[in-house]
């Protein structure tokens, strides 16, 4: 390993030992949604016996997480009753009930006992990145005054990141009103909610679209005219009584068979 790659290995700030520098591995990235688990891999594997002459280290973006000293194992509090490390499967870090909070950089690090001291044995990095997908919108109906006119309703909640609504009619981008987004102070997520007057007199179909960083989520909401609407169930009434007309028609056709014979 050339100097330049070594020297990208460098200690947390409390777990500095000045002029000692280790080869680390690369940074990987894990993608988790809100209250799932998620298990980061310290990619160093030892044996319960030498944990005796260790210290393991998790923190994320310089804040300590959880800790494992001979003799001691203490967890952060933000992390308390939800975090804990597995041993046996290369001091791995378990977080359960994700957070968005929980978003970030974070860092293993092994030290090793020797010649009196601890010297930096190993260091690794993972990224976790924390989504919460927003549920399909539901879209509600209300009458409004004018008998020509009809509002619809578009909204959702429980996402991130921020969210942006689009009516389109087409692939159109339509005119919205009320359009507000609110983000919850202490779960971070938001809602988003939207409305959307039209027409009656003519047939429509309106999609909600809700974008969120790259990720996006829409309904559809459909309206006939009452011309429409009537032709249709005439439609399906014509094709029901034909249905029972059918078989008639098919005794009839053997009995004329039959006196043919």
């Amino acid at each position: 390993m050339d100097y330049t790659q070594v020297c990208k290995c460098f200690y947390l700030s409390f777990l500095v030992l000045a002029g000692i520098c280790y080869p680390c591995s690369g940074a990987s990235q894990v993608i988790k949604a809100v209250k799932e688990m998620v298990i980061m891999s310290c990619e160093y594997n030892i044996s319960v016996e030498e944990l005796e002459r260790v210290r393991i280290y998790w923190q994320k973006d310089r804040d300590m997480v959880l800790s494992v000293t001979p003799g001691s194992r203490k967890v952060w509090p933000e992390y308390k009753n939800r975090t804990m490390i597995d041993i046996t499967n290369n001091l791995s870090i378990v977080i359960l009930d994700l957070r968005l909070s929980d978003m970030g950089k974070y860092d293993c690090v092994v030290q090793k006992f020797e010649k009196g001291s601890y010297k930096l044995e190993h260091l690794t990095s993972v990224t976790l990145s924390v989504r919460a997908y927003f549920p399909k919108p539901s879209i509600t109906a209300s009458e409004i005054p004018s008998s020509n006119i009809r509002r619809i309703t578009c909204s959702t909640s429980g996402g991130f990141p921020e969210p942006h609504l689009f009516w389109l009619e087409n692939t159109k981008e339509l005119n919205a009103i009320n359009t507000t987004v609110s983000q919850d102070p202490e779960t971070k997520l938001y809602s988003v909610s939207s409305e959307l007057d039209f027409n009656v007199t003519s047939n429509h179909s309106f999609v909600c679209l809700i974008k969120y960083g790259d990720l996006t989520v829409s309904q559809t909401y459909n309206w006939q005219t009452r011309c429409a609407q009537r032709r249709r169930e005439r439609r399906n009434e014509e094709g029901l009584e034909m249905e029972r007309m059918s078989p008639i028609f098919i005794r009839a056709a053997e009995v004329s068979a039959e006196q043919i014979v």
